[in-house]
């Protein structure tokens, strides 16, 4: 048999193997050892002197210098104290409320917390089972379909492993040679948008056959106020913005207030920052744009061009200077320039050269810090429908809405904005992957004890979660190394590339047959193993069908979706159903995750048709 015969029956063979459940970090290696043996087999020496153990040896090593994967166990922690912490249960009931009147509410508030909750952690596993403790029996309560229910829960959880910070998108840019922060931008805006697609479906499902989410009861819909709000309403006005600001500068009346709804100063002070709260964000966030877009972006441009226009204008005038000696004082700009961006102060940059992959386009370039074109007008025209929302907002401000801003501001706003600075400080390039997901865990900590839900056991159990989750993921990555290696080695590279190749495919066929076979191989495989496995077969090719590997590797991505959501081996299933009523049955959570399937295909084809959906923010913010 030749080797490349050996590289396709050792690929075949993987595929079996996992099938009959054997742990495929070792199942990977183990092959890899086996055919790796035969392949550097020489009947002349000892067989402790077969080179697959210095290649084993080689693997290992590089495995545990790839800095890529240093972020895994901090943003893995992250997560875990989060779920241990129990923090999401507030949040729940507070989204709930504030959308309380939308068709199927409790199923649209659960695809919500789904969302935010999956970002924040990361965990497909912890979110599903515990969307599947909160929601599940109240939706099942209400009336709802338990397809929809079930459906809503498994889809909506797996969001969190394809919206930044993801543990997939770590693991694919180690195994892939890419930057994690190109691929975290690349995956935002299709990780929204999908999260919209699941939304569209649930609501325009529930209008076609309200049967299916019947409409909560009346006294579900009454958000219970508490009697210092009705005394504020009741005495200085029914709206809330004017009547927390009265009672702030007149609290005379107040001391005349019952027992039960007595205000102190700084309980005012506090419904005052709560009422202006959406305000002070919406303001802050449209001042960091128009910071980093226009002036920070600008005064860069200045610095790297400044310099350069006056040596041209200069050997203009100097006819004397000779040419050369204008190219070295432009070369020597350029140098000085990089010369004040070491690596510490330039993760991107670093991190690109930790993952192999090219550094991103110099600061200097035009497409890397010139805003979009007409950016002055489309800001302008946001921050006016801002204004004109926030203005209704305030002008509609009852005690009931007043009481869910609270009720948001107190269980989504720290979890919300520890997500978002973590994401920020990555997109922006102020810290690394592996330094914000520090940050992040920090926070995660701090998050958990002031809610006080945090203790020793459950701090244990986050930490024990966190050593087994990493392991895994890092046996997983020193098995996939090896295991590519010796099929490398034997050809089976070789010979896959020669069959595309014959195939005389258009980009666009070979796009859609790549897709095509991680889809099916989503069926009886988990993620892991795709990206680890087969992912790698098809990267050499993107070249030569000339394909954007962040396109593609976005487009894997939103489609390695279906493989938490299609059976037989789909693990939300059986996450749900571990935690779900006995009535529940697993052909029953089936069928609600079948639908979701055919919305990724959706999604993937608004990604090839319009690619500037996956690839505007990456070349926004790092150009190229």
């Amino acid at each position: 048999m030749s080797d490349p015969i050996l590289g396709l029956v050792m690929l075949s063979l993987i595929i079996v193997v996992i099938m009959l459940g054997f742990p495929t970090a070792f199942t990977l290696m183990g092959l890899g050892m086996m055919f790796g043996f035969a392949a550097f087999y020489d009947p002349s020496q000892s067989w402790t002197a077969n080179k697959v153990f210095t290649l084993m040896v080689q693997r290992t090593f590089g495995g545990m210098t790839n800095d890529v994967l240093l972020s895994i166990p901090l943003f893995v922690l992250m997560g875990y104290v989060m779920e241990r912490g129990a923090l999401v249960d507030k949040m729940f009931y507070s989204i709930q409320l504030a959308f309380r009147r939308v068709p199927a509410s409790l199923a649209v508030a659960t695809l919500i917390v789904c969302t935010f909750w999956g970002i924040a952690s990361g965990l497909v596993g912890a979110v599903v089972v515990l969307m599947g403790v909160i929601a599940m029996k109240p939706m099942l309560n209400a009336g709802y379909d338990t397809r929809l229910a079930a459906g809503v829960i498994t889809a909506g959880g797996t969001l969190g492993i394809l919206i930044p910070p993801s543990v997939m998108i770590i693991v694919y840019a180690a195994v892939a040679g890419q930057s994690v922060v190109k691929l975290y931008a690349a995956a935002m805006v299709p990780g929204f948008f999908l999260a919209f697609l699941y939304l569209v479906y649930i609501i325009g499902w529930a209008l076609i056959n309200p049967k299916v989410a019947p409409k909560l009861p009346p006294e579900q819909l009454i958000v219970p106020v508490p009697a210092p709000i009705h005394f504020l309403r009741e005495h200085y006005s029914s709206n809330m913005l004017v009547a927390t600001f009265k009672a702030l500068f007149s609290p005379s009346k107040l001391l005349n207030a019952p027992t039960d709804a007595k205000l102190s100063f700084g309980k005012i002070f506090k419904n005052v920052l709560a009422v202006l709260t959406p305000l002070i964000l919406v303001l802050f966030t449209m001042w960091g744009v128009w910071w980093y877009v226009i002036i920070h972006q600008q005064n860069e441009r200045d610095a790297l061009n400044v310099p350069v226009v006056t040596q041209l204008a200069k050997a203009s005038t100097n006819s004397a200077e000779p040419v050369e000696e204008v190219l070295q004082a432009i070369d020597a700009t350029s140098s000085n320039i990089k010369s004040k961006m070491p690596e510490e102060d330039a993760p991107l940059v670093a991190l690109d050269a930790a993952a192999g992959d090219a550094p991103l386009a110099d600061a200097g370039t035009e497409a890397a810090v010139g805003p979009p074109e007409n950016f002055e007008l489309y800001f302008g025209l946001t921050c006016v429908l801002f204004g004109l929302l926030l203005i209704y907002y305030y002008i509609k401000l009852d005690e009931e809405q007043f009481e869910i801003l609270k009720l948001l501001i107190e269980s989504v706003m720290p979890l919300g904005v520890l997500t978002i600075l973590v994401l920020a400080v990555i997109l922006l390039g102020i810290t690394t992957a592996t330094e914000s997901a520090a940050v992040g865990a920090l926070g995660a900590f701090i998050l958990a004890y002031q809610a006080g839900t945090l203790n020793f056991d459950r701090t244990k159990q986050a930490v024990f979660l966190t050593a087994k989750t990493t392991s895994m993921v890092c046996w997983l990555f020193v098995g996939s190394a090896l295991f590519s290696a010796v099929f490398t080695i034997l050809g089976g590279q070789t010979i896959i590339e020669k069959w595309v190749l014959m195939l005389d495919l258009t980009p666009i066929q070979f796009m859609l047959l790549s897709q095509a076979i991680i889809f099916f191989l989503g069926w009886p495989l988990e993620w892991t193993e795709i990206i680890v496995i087969f992912v790698p077969i098809f990267l050499p090719l993107l070249a030569h069908f000339n394909i954007d590997p962040l396109l593609w590797g976005t487009l894997v991505f939103v489609n390695l979706q279906a493989a938490f959501l299609s059976p037989p081996v789909a693990m939300s299933a059986f996450y749900l159903k571990g935690v779900s009523p006995p009535g529940v049955t697993l052909n029953q959570i089936f069928a609600g995750m079948m639908p979701y399937m055919f919305i990724v295909i959706a999604c993937m084809a608004f990604m090839y048709v319009w690619p500037g959906m996956t690839l505007w923010l990456p070349k926004f913010l790092y150009g190229g």
